[in-house]
């Protein structure tokens, strides 16, 4: 099954300025050298999909866990979807190259034990938003 990338209503579609989701864009599309919009997917099916982030070549997949506050358990599960979500949505978007994971500081807690490692094993890649920038996650040891 592949999805076809639609043009999106709006350019930021449903992040608004100064959205958390919009910043964490940006700082990635600065880091990567890209800029990445969100952008719905048609599937063959005629059913929508929104992706999170993606570049203009469709080669970029993003997907943005941006919750901030006090820490929850159900963010791990949050995390673990989003990854199954940029696995599926890699093996559908013919043009997809490049998965990539981009959480809040807060939300790293969500990637101890095994969950990094499989995100690494899987060709996930993992940034972490401070707030005004991108690193990448550090390993564990």
């Amino acid at each position: 099954m592949h999805l076809t990338v639609l043009d999106a209503p709006t350019e930021w579609s449903r992040f608004a300025e100064g959205s958390i989701e919009r910043r964490m864009l940006l700082a990635l599309g600065e880091r990567l050298g890209t800029p990445i919009r969100p952008r719905p997917l048609m599937l063959p099916d005629g059913n929508r999909v929104e992706v999170e982030g993606i570049d203009a070549a469709g080669r970029l997949l993003v997907q943005l866990v941006g919750n901030q506050g006090a820490y929850k358990p159900a963010y791990r599960n949050k995390v673990m979807a989003d990854m199954f979500k940029l696995l599926w949505l890699r093996d559908s978007v013919p043009t997809a190259e490049r998965t990539v994971l981009l959480v809040t500081e807060l939300i790293v807690q969500a990637l101890g034990g095994w969950v990094a490692l499989a995100a690494a094993d899987l060709g996930i890649e993992i940034y972490v938003f401070d707030g005004s920038t991108v690193a990448a996650l550090r390993r564990r040891t």
